[in-house]
């Protein structure tokens, strides 16, 4: 149990915040807190939005008795039991490392006084857990990056980074869902699709997932391009465990 902080958050919303640090542990808190909120309010209309360190709650209806939803919250907390499971999946993720498909790579190397071939070493090894998705539809916050990685923004953000793009900007890697400007590195780019509007669920990828990269040449790259846009191919994962 964390010392949690409830706030209102406008006429409709509340927040509530753990401790101002990444960790697991504490996302692991948020998720089970989420889910039993869930559970919890079938007859209420809500959303439930998580971050690094918060949950936002949206209710419905404007909040009357702040207070009294409040204590509603607290104890859900203090109530949560072990029963609460989830899978935790690790999807592999096929990235091309290559300066035909990304432009920065050659500029991040020189910049990082790395060799490419470390570069993509460095970045493959790492399993990264997913907080949380924002910035963009798909846009997912990653934890996990080696700090030999670490480099800051860009002083001129580039105006179009191409879908896909895997890129590295202060002591993150994420991936570019949709073209959109941006201020971090691009030093590859996945064939995969990372938010979908015709799909149910656009984001396939949940909060508490891990993500390994795994490099693939040109020809692999556009073989699976081509799987994607016939919706062919389907990312591969192992459910490591059942995290409570």
């Amino acid at each position: 149990m964390f010392d949690l902080n409830y706030s209102r958050y406008g006429a409709y919303s509340i927040l509530i915040e753990w401790p101002q640090e990444i960790n697991e542990n504490i996302l692991y808190d948020i998720i089970r807190f989420k889910k039993r909120i869930k559970q919890e309010s079938l007859k209420e209309k809500l959303q439930v939005i998580n971050g690094y360190n918060s949950l936002l709650i949206f209710y419905d209806l404007d909040i009357e008795n702040f207070y009294d939803k409040v204590d509603l919250l607290k104890n859900i907390y203090y109530t949560l039991t072990d029963d609460i499971k989830y899978n935790r999946k690790v999807w592999q993720i096929p990235v091309c490392y290559s300066e035909k498909v990304v432009e920065d790579l050659s500029t991040y190397a020189k910049q990082k006084k790395l060799d490419i071939t470390e570069i993509i070493a460095l970045h493959t090894a790492s399993k990264y857990t997913m907080y949380f998705t924002g910035f963009l539809p798909g846009f997912l916050y990653l934890g996990g990056l080696d700090e030999k990685l670490f480099i800051d923004r860009k002083e001129i953000p580039s105006l179009k980074i191409k879908p896909g793009t895997v890129a590295i900007g202060g002591k993150q890697t994420g991936i570019y869902p949709i073209e959109s400007p941006g201020g971090w590195y691009g030093i590859g780019r996945t064939p995969l699709r990372f938010f979908d509007v015709q799909l149910e669920k656009p984001t396939f990828i949940e909060a508490g997932d891990q993500i390994q990269f795994y490099s693939v040449d040109e020809k692999e790259y556009n073989a699976i391009s081509a799987d994607v846009e016939l919706r062919k191919y389907k990312p591969e994962y192992k459910i490591i465990d059942g995290r409570s």
